[in-house]
């Protein structure tokens, strides 16, 4: 290895993940267990699986359609 290294005309990754911001919430048991049994389907881990589906709606502005009894 190198001492020093040049960065001068490096590019940053257009590639590299966006920021993620760990976080305590609160999800429904049979919620977590449908992410979990999904994400063996698909081969992807369920918090990413998750987090993927929020990022969707988000991205497409979701809003929940409550009713209230």
């Amino acid at each position: 290895m190198k001492d020093e290294y040049d960065f001068t005309n490096s590019v940053k990754n257009p590639y590299a993940k966006k920021v993620k911001k760990q976080i305590s919430i609160k999800i429904e048991t049979d919620t977590i267990n449908y992410f979990k049994e999904l994400s063996k389907k698909v081969g992807i881990p369920y918090q990413n699986l998750m987090n993927s589906y929020l990022t969707d709606c988000a991205i497409k502005h979701v809003e929940p359609k409550l009713k209230w009894a």
